[in-house]
């Protein structure tokens, strides 16, 4: 392999290799004008030293000013004359192979930065697409009930109560979902605070089935516990908040799972300092493509039906941000036609 293939031939290499050639050339021509070998021997040695400086000389300072302009580049910054001088002639400067492993990590560090943005723009977009299609349904149903009774059927005693009382439920969805927005845009701002105490998770659980009890006998759904974790176990987390968790992971249960069908709470001793809690059902599941996406605020596996069923989309969103406020981790799992479980992990607390 020739010394000039090499990828790691350093500057003072080049310039000692050039000069060389160049002195071994004056020689040469020297032999040929003169035919006295000890002239072309002069000559050799006295170009060898002159080449050798002026090209390492030029070459040093047309890759420091290349070298410079990409820094200046890469950190945007601006340096004061003795900055520049104590960067030129008082630290060591960075070889060509340095200054490549470099620019190489910027350019991953910016390729990375502008995956984020394109990613968080894609997310911008869908959100407000599918913010503005939730916000629409309501509203034009609330303006279409008004409508029709300015248009005369608010003096019809037959029809003017049934659509105020539909008006009234379209309403009720719209702050529902200001509300969850709200909630949403607190959590993850860190206003709302996390305020911690031990209790019984399964006590927790058996209130929530109580409050969803009527919710749940109107499609003869079970709420039950998985055999071998009725126990009381003890956790360490903000009650409310967890509630809340349950509230929605219980009540979406109900809502798109089958009639006839079950809800089954899971608690589990991970190890010494975790516990985890589960929520399953035997509905109709989840298909696996929709399964990294089903905490994003509005993703619905199946919109048609689930907008049918009601809900604001964004209960799945707030079980994610309460349980990462309290530093735990979510999860799915789901298949079609098997049904879906989610879970969380939750502190131990001490009895």
């Amino acid at each position: 392999m020739s010394v000039f293939d090499t990828k790691n031939i350093s500057p003072r290499a080049l310039s000692f290799i050039t000069a060389i050639v160049i002195s071994s050339l004056n020689a040469m021509l020297s032999v040929f004008m003169h035919g006295q070998w000890y002239t072309s021997f002069i000559v050799f040695i006295i170009s060898l030293p002159l080449a050798y400086s002026l090209y390492h000389f030029t070459l040093q300072r047309f890759i420091y000013r290349k070298i410079k302009l990409i820094y200046k580049f890469i950190y945007q910054t601006k340096a004061t004359k003795k900055e520049e001088f104590f960067y030129e002639h008082i630290l060591p400067q960075k070889s060509i192979d340095e200054v490549s492993v470099d620019v190489l990590k910027w350019a991953t560090q910016k390729k990375n930065e502008i995956d984020v943005l394109r990613a968080n723009e894609q997310f911008r977009k869908e959100f407000l697409m599918n913010l503005a299609h939730e916000l629409r349904t309501p509203i034009f149903s609330i303006q279409g009930y008004v409508d029709t009774l300015l248009g005369g059927a608010l003096e019809d005693p037959t029809v003017n109560k049934k659509f105020l009382s539909n008006a009234s439920k379209s309403i009720d969805r719209l702050v529902r979902l200001v509300d969850d927005l709200d909630e949403i845009s607190k959590l993850e701002s860190g206003k709302i605070p996390i305020i911690q105490e031990s209790f019984i998770i399964q006590e927790l659980i058996k209130d929530v089935y109580e409050e969803l009890s009527l919710m749940a006998k109107e499609k003869n759904i079970q709420l039950t516990f998985k055999k071998g974790t009725e126990g009381p176990m003890v956790v360490y987390a903000d009650k409310q908040k967890i509630k809340q968790v349950l509230v929605n992971l219980v009540e979406n249960s109900i809502k798109y799972g089958n009639e006839n069908g079950m809800t089954t709470a899971g608690c589990y001793d991970m190890d010494e300092k975790h516990a985890y809690i589960e929520i399953s059902d035997n509905g109709p599941g989840i298909a696996e493509e929709h399964l990294p996406r089903i905490y994003e605020r509005f993703y619905r596996a199946d919109r048609s039906r689930s907008r049918a069923i009601g809900g604001t989309g964004l209960g799945l969103a707030i079980v994610k941000h309460i349980v990462e406020a309290h530093g735990q981790n979510v999860n799915v799992r789901s298949k079609p036609g098997v049904g879906s479980s989610f879970g969380f992990t939750l502190e131990k607390g001490r009895e």
